[in-house]
């Protein structure tokens, strides 16, 4: 839960030191936050001031306005990744391309899937991810049958997660 109880004030130079002290007030706690410059905290200071204007929520934990909180990095598997990029390149590639694609595609994907008890052969793996799940097409004109679905449910399961920043597409 935010806080509007919000209040700035002056800048104050720390003792013994050249760093240009904010401070400011957060739902009656004390926050500060020290820079090199006095010019860097003058202009965090008019951000402060500035939200605070518009009426902006605080957060009381970091004191900061609400709306300047990073979001949660999103989850996503190596095996994600290959499919929107093949579903993005598909449309402007010639048949060629398009084959060369896939088929790199399924080279990495098979490297950078960890191996698990029970792996299909990689003859088979291959051919579920270069006939299926890198070929939109194929991908949206028929759900795979189920052989093949099982043999594609292994890279989902096995791929490295990393978390996706807000600024990455």
């Amino acid at each position: 839960m935010g806080s509007f109880d919000v209040r700035v004030f002056a800048i104050r130079r720390r003792p013994g030191r050249t760093a240009s002290e904010v401070r400011w007030r957060v739902a009656g706690r004390d926050r500060s936050r020290s820079f090199v410059t006095r010019a860097l905290a003058d202009s965090y200071r008019a951000e402060l001031v500035r939200a605070a204007r518009k009426g902006a929520e605080f957060d009381p934990v970091t004191g900061e306005p609400a709306a300047w909180a990073a979001p949660e990095p999103v989850t996503v598997s190596w095996n994600q990744h290959p499919v929107a990029y093949a579903e993005m390149k598909w449309p402007r590639l010639a048949p060629h391309s398009r084959a060369s694609l896939a088929d790199a595609l399924a080279t990495v994907t098979l490297l950078l899937t960890r191996g698990t008890g029970r792996m299909p052969s990689v003859s088979r793996l291959r051919a579920a991810l270069y006939g299926h799940a890198f070929n939109p097409q194929q991908r949206q004109s028929r759900a795979p049958d189920l052989a093949t679905a099982d043999v594609l449910g292994v890279p989902r399961r096995a791929s490295w997660a990393r978390p996706r920043h807000a600024g990455w597409a």
